[in-house]
């Protein structure tokens, strides 16, 4: 490697760890809880402490990526925090993994202390795996879950029994609601009889959860014309896929468990009862003998 592409690559992790630093305090300043809050601004300053390790490389000052931070900070308040944090972390797992090329590796003397630092992120964000939607993402997984495998599957079996849009919708509707109610109770007396103290909670996550994901399949089917109820399915069945996706991998990042298995596993058996169901609507259309 040539001076030029190591400074290159020097600087590239210089402006990695100033635009991580202030990603770090941005985020802090929307946390209220003083440990988690604390713990941000640290591993702000270890951030700026690699930084000047560069620094002494490179000999130059480097700028944040304004844009970076903004989309960071914006991230964290749509999905919290944690997931935020965890994606970032994985981001600077890469730059990691350059620190251990072997050129670079000999000519930046102190790669091993950034790299131990760095690793020690991981733990001490462990212990602030506190935040509510993190929390409680176990009711939000069953809501999830429990609505996209009934409801899609109470859809394709609707769609080929009644034939039309505005009933299938109210059908799905009417299932939905009831399906979501009773969801949240159940949550509720399972959590209660567990002796945990936030069963209120985690019933309503559970409930509201099941039921968002209800409007968001029944919609193609109030847009729709009438005699467009295989085109209505059609759209219901690619908002199931986008829906397990955005899930699976916000939970492969939060949890960092394997996205691609959680994603095929989750579609797999949605689209398995989807697929039963519509070939019991048909079954049931023909031995009752009704057509709407």
């Amino acid at each position: 490697m040539n001076d030029n592409d190591f400074k290159k690559m020097i600087l590239n992790l210089q402006s990695n760890e100033i635009t991580g630093r202030e990603i770090y305090r941005s985020i802090s300043e929307n946390i209220k809880d003083p440990h988690n809050k604390s713990l941000l601004i640290e591993i702000a300053e270890e951030e700026l402490v690699h930084y000047s390790i560069y620094k002494k490389y490179t000999s130059e000052d480097v700028d944040p990526d304004k844009k970076k931070v903004m989309l960071y900070t914006i991230l964290s308040k749509i999905f919290g925090y944690i997931f935020t944090i965890r994606l970032l972390e994985r981001e600077e797992d890469r730059a990691l993994e350059i620190l251990r090329d072997p050129d670079i590796a000999d000519s930046v003397l102190d790669t091993k202390a950034i790299r131990e630092q760095e690793e020690e992120h991981e733990e001490k964000l462990i212990s602030m795996l506190n935040e509510e939607k993190v929390s409680y993402i176990s009711s939000i997984i069953l809501g999830l879950n429990d609505a996209l495998v009934e409801i899609t599957g109470s859809l394709a079996g609707f769609t080929f029994a009644l034939q039309n849009t505005r009933i299938i919708a109210l059908s799905g509707l009417i299932t939905g609601i009831a399906a979501s109610l009773s969801m949240a109770f159940s949550q509720y007396l399972a959590e209660k009889s567990a002796g945990k103290h936030n069963y209120i909670k985690a019933s309503l996550y559970t409930g509201i959860t099941y039921f968002v994901t209800v409007l968001l399949l029944i919609m193609p089917f109030l847009f729709f014309p009438d005699n467009m109820y295989g085109a209505a399915l059609a759209v219901t069945l690619f908002i199931v896929i986008i829906v397990i996706f955005i899930f699976t991998f916000y939970i492969s990042i939060v949890k960092k468990v394997n996205f691609k298995q959680r994603f095929l596993e989750m579609l797999a058996i949605s689209i398995g009862v989807t697929i039963f169901s519509f070939l019991l609507g048909i079954i049931a259309k023909k031995l009752l003998g009704i057509d709407i």
